[in-house]
């Protein structure tokens, strides 16, 4: 069955301190486009999440987004020797310019260079198998929801194709009232020739087969979105030419009300895969 483009998936971070989110969205597009959103430092990560989203979509523009929103810092470290320092100055002050006072733990650590503390660097190597594994969860829920757009499309697809030959049916039964009427009023010749012009059995045919192809597709599995597009543009062909053959009223509506429905299908093809 064919899948839709449209789709939205995420799963959370977690390892260890590490805490953050992977979030998957994809929307139309004709080719397979990614486009991330990393934080600094996982660059690296983007070609592994092109291979794990490659096997599961070949078709739409993807947005991969990672947040990391807590990571663990560095063992804070106090400098011993500037907090010395500190003290010692601290008693030349008091004793030249005779203050009163002393400087507290609170005091210390809020002065520059006592305490220092950095965020760790997320290595790589450890981080990913905990990345892969949430992008693997928010991949599995964004394809749930391209297969059931992919089943609207198809419910919707099909009926299009329905009425498209029922359209068919019309312009067929038509062709016998025009030729059985004009037999009556012509010579022999002058029915041959019209005959001869308003045989469109190819087109109708051809028209049929296109129906019955894009049928198949549409229950078939993987990318087919390019391949329905294609076979419209088949259909819409046949269409133009049995209208350009036939000059009748009735059989000019029901060609106009087939281009209406291909046109319709073509649009919808472009939300396949």
């Amino acid at each position: 069955m064919i899948k839709g483009m449209t789709g939205f998936g995420s799963a959370d971070i977690s390892l260890e301190k590490i805490k953050g989110g992977v979030e998957v969205k994809s929307q139309n597009h004709r080719y397979f486009d990614i486009v991330y959103y990393l934080p600094p430092g996982m660059s690296s990560f983007e070609k592994g999440i092109r291979e794990e989203l490659s096997r599961e979509i070949e078709r739409g523009r993807i947005m991969v987004s990672i947040k990391i929103t807590d990571r663990p810092l560095q063992n804070i470290k106090f400098n011993k020797d500037a907090v010395q320092e500190y003290l010692r100055y601290s008693k030349v002050l008091k004793n030249d310019f005779r203050l009163t006072g002393e400087l507290g733990v609170a005091d210390l650590i809020r002065l520059p260079g006592v305490v220092e503390a950095r965020e760790v660097v997320l290595e790589p190597d450890v981080i990913w198998p905990t990345i892969k594994k949430a992008l693997t969860i928010a991949l599995k829920s964004l394809i749930a929801m391209r297969i059931r757009e992919g089943k609207a499309l198809a419910k919707e697809m099909n009926d299009i194709l329905r009425r498209m030959l029922l359209q068919i049916k019309k312009i067929d039964g038509r062709l016998k009232v025009i030729l059985r009427e004009k037999k009556k009023t012509l010579s022999e010749d002058e029915f041959l020739s019209i005959q001869k012009g308003n045989d469109v059995r190819e087109e109708i045919t051809r028209l049929t087969h296109y129906i019955s192809e894009f049928k198949m597709h549409v229950q078939a599995s993987g990318g087919v979105g390019k391949k329905l597009d294609f076979v419209a543009q088949e259909m819409q062909r046949e269409t133009n030419t049995i209208g350009s053959k036939v000059q009748d009223r009735d059989v000019s509506n029901a060609v106009i009300a087939l281009k209406s429905k291909i046109e319709k299908l073509r649009e919808q093809a472009q939300n396949v895969e």
